[in-house]
């Protein structure tokens, strides 16, 4: 009888996983000049950027406010959450 080996092969699935959008839903409490404020702070965008986010919550009762890794995207939900406003995390299809 031959001596025979077996070999065998591991395939690990590097695909790019899809990309978490953080949400911004429209609430009657905060303000827009207090949302807009929120997000020039948490993610650094320019006034005119984060005032059209602002509007687009305003205007339509939410907004992708970020897409991305899962684990910056629940930093950001943390953080708009500290500041009061309502967002929710939503894997990208």
């Amino acid at each position: 009888m031959p001596d025979t080996t077996t070999l065998t092969e591991t395939k690990t699935d590097v695909s790019p996983q899809p990309p978490w959008n953080v949400i911004v839903h429209d609430d009657p409490v905060n303000l827009m000049a207090y949302v807009t404020y929120v997000l020039m702070k948490i993610f650094g965008y320019n006034e005119n950027y984060a005032t059209r986010l602002m509007l687009q919550v305003h205007e339509q009762g939410l907004s992708i406010v970020w897409s991305g890794e899962r684990e910056k995207a629940e930093f950001y939900a943390q953080q708009l959450q500290f500041h009061q406003l309502k967002t929710s995390l939503v894997q990208a299809e």
